[in-house]
């Protein structure tokens, strides 16, 4: 899941109180497999609905999501598009991982250890046609923007913010600050008594590291992205001392007698020219009450109740408000 930069990057603990009244890029792809991995029985499957319908992402989309506005935090979701060839074979061992996965989850059933099964159960989650297309049209029945992207979510989220159409991007993905995300929100909750939210800023870490953006990408192929293997044996801090000593990838890789498998400049133009929609309309508006409540409730056996005094507190935050209030 992107570059390991863990160690090499200095962020600040923030608080919902500090987001009040900010926009927020959302790496959609992320936040939904964060609902279906969390919100599952106790031996591990999915909520759904009586049709058999996987129902977890639109629980969490819906009530997280309300519940975030009425803090007067308002997210703009980003969907991934298809993925750079590049990344294929990042793709494939992610895909292998959830099929051993899988294999595990039966055998802890079989066996009776719930425990166990919730566990690799929340390893098994992928994202189907289905579940993207439902949480598009919540997202568009509450009155919220979503774009989706050529490429990568991340790329796409992170350009948004580039730009100033939002504060920061919510994502636990390093990669967003080689798309050049100005600020990258880590650990987001909604409790405003959260101690393990932070923000990072792209500009501090690269004045800290004393690189510029394009050494950065280039510290990340030395350790290892999800479009090239990297270097074995070296590490952030590592990688950090070669490109500062060495100045590009290329004349750090000559010197260390090594080579990666794909060509430099590839990476490069992933990272520093993403291909992003650039026109994209960001529009908020009042929910659709009743079709709300015959998607959620008629459709998905939400509980009416809850879902009306849920959909009111969203109708009572939103409308047609100016973009330029929330920045």
């Amino acid at each position: 899941m992107g570059v390991k930069f863990k160690d090499i990057t200095t962020p600040e603990p923030i608080t919902m109180e500090h987001l009040k009244g900010k926009i927020l890029t959302v790496d959609a792809s992320n936040l939904i497999y964060k609902f279906l991995t969390t919100m599952r029985q106790a031996d591990g499957t999915p909520l759904k609905d009586s049709e058999g319908n996987i129902t977890s992402h639109l629980s969490g989309i819906f009530f997280q999501t309300t519940t975030l506005i009425s803090k007067q935090v308002k997210p703009i979701y980003v969907f991934d598009g298809k993925a750079p060839e590049l990344k294929s074979k990042t793709q494939q061992e992610r895909i292998e991982v959830k099929k051993e996965s899988e294999k595990k989850y039966q055998e802890a059933i079989e066996s009776g250890d719930l425990e166990t099964a919730r566990k690799y159960a929340s390893r098994t989650v992928h994202l189907n046609r289905e579940i993207i297309e439902s949480s598009k049209k919540l997202l568009e029945l509450m009155g919220l923007p979503y774009v989706q992207a050529k490429t990568e979510g991340e790329a796409q989220a992170s350009y948004m913010v580039s730009q100033n159409d939002a504060w920061a991007v919510v994502s636990q993905d390093y990669d967003c600050l080689q798309f050049g995300a100005t600020r990258m929100l880590k650990n987001f909750k909604l409790s405003a008594s959260s101690k393990n939210m932070e923000i990072i800023s792209l500009q501090k870490t690269l004045d800290d590291l004393q690189l510029t953006r394009q050494q950065m990408v280039d510290v990340a192929m030395l350790v290892g992205t999800d479009f090239n293997d990297g270097v074995y044996g070296i590490g952030p801090k590592k990688g950090i001392k070669l490109i500062q000593k060495y100045g590009t990838l290329e004349v750090a890789l000559e010197k260390l007698d090594k080579t990666i498998e794909v060509d430099p400049n590839e990476i490069r133009e992933i990272f520093l020219n993403p291909d992003v929609i650039t026109d994209y309309n960001i529009k908020f508006t009042a929910p659709k009450k009743d079709r709300l409540i015959d998607f959620l409730c008629g459709d998905h056996d939400f509980g009416e109740e809850r879902t009306i005094a849920a959909i009111d507190k969203l109708k009572k935050e939103t409308g047609q408000t100016s973009l330029n209030q929330w920045f």
